[in-house]
C-alpha cells in the first residue's frame, strides 16, 4: 500500500476553541483525512463551528461523537484536565486519538490513557505538530550526521507574554496552567529529539531535570521558567518558557565543531510555505537550509496520524506514547523543581479518578487469592508493592488501575519514603472509600528502632498516618537478635489483642528465630507468627541488596516452609528485573544494574534465566512471567510482592497469573533436577 493509495481518515473533533478551528483548517489541506464531524456540550457552538469548517455533521454532546459510527479518529482539543477522561472514552469507543497536547497534567495520566489506547488497540499520539513536519527531520539529519560534531549544549525556549486573567486556561490552576504545561514542552520535546539524535535514538530521557521559576501570586502557576535537562554523553539542555515574559523563541544546538539556529521551530508554516534553518561549522560560512513544504503544518499532522493508522501502527513514528510518556516524565520534574503542584494534584483533593469516573472491577481482570488464616478477606497473590509512589497523581494511576485489575492487597512501612508511601496511601483509600475492602500490610521495627518498644511508638505513628484504627497483616521490617524473641511476640500479641493489628509476623527473620518465636506463643499461650516476608526469587540472592535482609530460596528453607505450610510474603520476588527480556548488560556502569549484578547475578542464576528464557519461548510469555509464577507454584502458600513503577510493568506482571507449572518444572528451574 502506497501512502497515496490510503484511505481518507475520518476525523471527529471534540471541542470547538481555537486549536480545533486550526486543526479542522489543517486536515482540510491534508491528503488523507476529512473532518465528518463535530462535537460541543451544547448544539450553537457545534453547528456554528460546523458551519464555518463545512463539516456535515454537529453533535450536541461529546458521547454523541464516540457513538459516531462514521468517525475513525477522534482530535481531543478540551482544556488540560480533560483530556485523560475523553482520550480514555474515545479509545475504550475504539476511535484513534489525536491529542492537543500536553497529552495529560502529569506523567500519571498519560499512563491511563496509554493502556487504554493498548487494551483498545487504537492508535494514540500527543499532537506536537512540528514534529511531522519536513524541517523538523531535516534537522534530525543535520544532528545525526555528525557534520557539527558531538553536540554539547541545546538551547530551546518557547515563550510569550500573555495579560493575567485568573479565569483563563493560561493562568488558571483549575485548568491546569502556567507557561510548563501550555508551551514549555515544546523545548523540552525538542531538546530530546535532538539528544535522542546525537545518541543514535529515536529520542532520549534526561538524567536529571533542575529547574526554577515564578509561581503567580494569584493562581499558584509559573509564569516564567527555566530548566536544566542533562543528558547521556554530556549533552546538557537549557530550557526556557513563559506566559507572562517575551523571550526570544527558537532552537540553538551547539556542537564541537558547529552550530544549528533553528528561528522558528515550533510555530510556523500552517499554509503551504518554506522554512529556514542556519548552519554554523567551523571555518565556513554560515549556510542557510530552506525547506519546501506541500502542505501546512497541521496537515502533516494529520497525515502522519492517518499513515500510521492504515498501516495499522499503533504508535506514529513522528511522536511515539514512549516519547510522550518520557516528556511528561520530565515536565513532572521541572514542575516540581520549580514547586508547581495544582490543587487537583494534592492528596486530599484526589477524590477523582485520572479518567474522572468510579472505579469498577474490570470484566478482564484476572487477579487470583488465596487464604492466609486470621485475615478476613481472600488475599491478592500479586501484592501491590507501595514504595515507590511518590506524588498522589502516580500513586492513584498505579493503585486505581490494580484495584481495578482486581488487586486488592497493599504492601508498605513506616520507614518507606520518611512516611509519605503510608500518608498517600491512607488518603487513597480513603478518597476512595475502599479500607474495609482491602489488605493492608504494614511493617515497622526497622533497625535501629527494632524493639518491643520502637514497634509500637511505630505502629501507632502508621495507624495515624494509614487514617486506619488496624493493619490486616503486621510484619516486624526487621530482627534484632539482642532482644529475646519472647519480648516481640508479647507486645506483637498485646496488639492483636487489642484489634491494632490482625496476623503478624517477621519480615527477614531467619527461619531459626521463627521456629523459637512460635514454640515461645505456643508455651505461653500467645498468638504466633502466622506469616513471614522473607525474598523468594527464582534467582537465588548471593548478596543482601540492604543490611539485614532474608531469603529464603535456599532449598533448606524451602523445605521447611513445605512442612509448615506458613504463608510467604516473598520482596524483590522477580528478582529486580533479573530476568527482564534481552541480556543484561552487567558492566554498564548503570546503579540499577550494578546492584543487580552484585545481588543475583553468578552461574547459577545465569543458569535458571537461561532455562527460565527457554521455559518461556515455549509458553509464549516472557522470562519475568516464568520467574513470577515460579514464586507463586511453590508447595507452600506463597505470595509475590510486585513493586512496578508504570502501569505498563504491572500489566506484565499480571501475565504470570496465567502461567502454569508443573512440579517437574518449578524444580528444574530451580536446579532442584538437572531435566524436566
Amino acid at each position: 500500500m502506497t501512502t497515496s493509495s490510503i484511505a481518507p481518515l475520518r476525523w471527529g473533533i471534540l471541542s470547538t476553541g481555537r486549536i480545533a478551528g486550526t486543526f479542522a483548517a489543517g486536515v482540510a489541506g491534508s491528503r488523507h483525512g476529512r473532518v465528518v464531524a463535530v462535537a460541543s456540550r451544547a448544539a450553537e457552538p457545534a453547528d456554528t463551528f460546523a458551519a464555518k469548517h463545512g463539516i456535515a455533521r454537529a453533535h450536541a454532546s461529546y458521547e454523541a461523537l464516540l457513538a459516531d459510527p462514521d468517525v475513525e479518529a477522534v482530535y481531543v482539543a478540551t482544556p488540560h484536565p480533560q483530556h485523560c477522561a475523553w482520550v480514555v472514552r474515545a479509545a475504550e469507543a475504539g476511535k484513534h486519538v489525536l491529542c492537543e497536547k500536553p497529552l495529560g497534567l502529569n506523567h500519571a495520566e498519560a499512563m491511563v490513557m496509554a493502556e487504554a489506547a493498548r487494551a483498545a488497540g487504537v492508535t494514540l499520539m500527543e499532537a506536537f505538530m512540528y514534529r511531522c513536519h519536513p524541517q523538523t527531520a531535516r534537522v534530525v539529519e543535520w544532528v545525526r550526521s555528525g557534520m557539527i560534531g558531538r553536540v554539547r549544549v541545546i538551547d530551546a525556549t518557547f515563550s510569550f507574554k500573555s495579560p493575567f486573567d485568573a479565569n483563563s486556561r493560561l493562568w488558571s490552576n483549575a485548568l491546569g496552567g502556567g507557561g510548563i504545561l501550555d508551551v514549555g514542552g515544546y523545548p523540552m520535546s525538542y531538546a530530546r529529539l535532538v539528544a535522542g539524535a546525537a545518541t543514535g535514538q529515536a529520542f532520549a530521557d534526561p538524567r536529571r531535570v533542575t529547574g526554577a521559576g515564578h509561581l503567580h501570586e494569584a493562581t499558584g502557576v509559573d509564569a516564567h521558567a527555566v530548566a536544566t535537562a542533562e543528558f547521556a554523553d554530556g549533552i546538557v539542555g537549557r530550557l526556557a518558557t513563559g506566559i507572562a515574559l517575551h523571550q526570544e523563541n527558537g532552537v540553538r544546538i551547539y556542537g564541537e565543531t558547529g552550530s544549528i539556529h533553528v528561528p522558528s521551530p515550533f510555530l510556523f508554516a500552517r499554509e503551504p510555505a518554506p522554512v529556514t534553518f542556519f548552519v554554523q561549522r567551523d571555518g565556513a560560512e554560515r549556510e542557510a537550509i530552506t525547506v519546501e513544504s506541500d502542505r501546512g503544518l497541521y496537515a502533516y499532522e494529520a497525515d502522519a496520524f492517518a499513515v500510521a493508522v492504515r498501516a495499522g501502527q499503533r504508535d506514529v513514528p513522528a511522536c511515539s506514547m514512549a516519547d510522550t510518556l518520557g516528556n511528561l516524565a520530565a515536565l513532572d520534574a521541572w514542575r516540581e523543581a520549580v514547586g508547581l503542584t495544582y490543587e487537583m494534584e494534592k492528596p486530599a483533593a484526589f477524590l477523582h479518578t485520572h479518567a474522572r469516573r468510579p472505579l469498577v472491577r474490570r470484566a478482564d481482570a484476572v487477579m487470583r487469592y488465596a487464604e492466609i488464616p486470621g485475615v478476613a478477606k481472600p488475599v491478592s497473590r500479586l501484592i501491590m508493592g507501595c514504595d515507590n509512589q511518590r506524588t498522589m497523581p502516580h500513586a492513584a494511576a498505579m493503585w486505581d488501575d490494580y484495584a481495578e485489575r482486581g488487586g486488592n492487597t497493599f504492601d508498605t512501612a513506616w520507614l518507606y519514603a520518611g512516611g509519605l508511601q503510608e500518608k498517600l496511601l491512607g488518603q487513597w483509600m480513603k478518597n476512595r472509600g475502599l479500607r474495609d475492602e482491602v489488605v493492608v500490610i504494614g511493617k515497622g521495627g526497622h533497625t535501629p528502632w527494632c524493639t518491643p518498644e520502637g514497634l509500637t511508638e511505630q505502629l501507632m505513628v502508621s495507624l495515624d498516618r494509614l487514617q486506619t484504627d488496624r493493619v490486616d497483616i503486621y510484619l516486624l521490617h526487621r530482627d534484632n537478635p539482642a532482644v529475646p524473641v519472647g519480648e516481640f511476640v508479647d507486645v506483637l500479641h498485646e496488639h492483636a489483642e487489642a484489634g491494632r493489628i490482625g496476623v503478624f509476623g517477621g519480615s527477614n527473620w531467619s527461619i531459626e528465630r521463627i521456629k523459637t518465636a512460635n514454640r515461645y506463643a505456643k508455651r505461653t499461650g500467645r498468638r504466633a507468627f502466622g506469616v513471614v516476608s522473607n525474598n523468594l526469587s527464582l534467582a537465588e540472592m548471593m548478596d543482601p541488596i540492604w543490611p539485614g535482609v532474608m531469603s529464603s530460596g535456599d532449598r533448606a528453607s524451602r523445605r521447611w516452609l513445605k512442612r509448615a505450610q506458613l504463608p510467604l510474603l516473598s520482596w524483590s520476588s522477580q528478582a529486580r528485573g533479573y530476568f527482564l527480556d534481552g541480556e543484561l548488560d552487567l558492566k554498564a556502569g548503570d546503579p540499577r544494574t550494578a546492584e543487580i549484578a552484585r545481588c543475583w547475578d553468578s552461574p547459577a542464576n545465569r543458569e535458571r534465566r537461561t532455562r527460565a528464557k527457554t521455559l518461556a519461548k515455549e509458553k509464549g510469555v516472557r522470562a519475568i512471567n516464568i520467574a513470577a509464577a515460579y514464586v507463586l507454584h511453590q508447595p507452600f502458600p506463597a505470595f509475590a510482592l510486585i513493586g512496578p513503577r508504570t502501569i505498563s510493568e504491572t500489566v506484565s506482571s499480571l501475565a504470570s497469573l496465567a502461567v502454569e507449572l508443573t512440579d517437574r518444572e518449578v524444580a528444574w528451574l530451580a536446579l532442584d533436577r538437572a531435566h524436566r
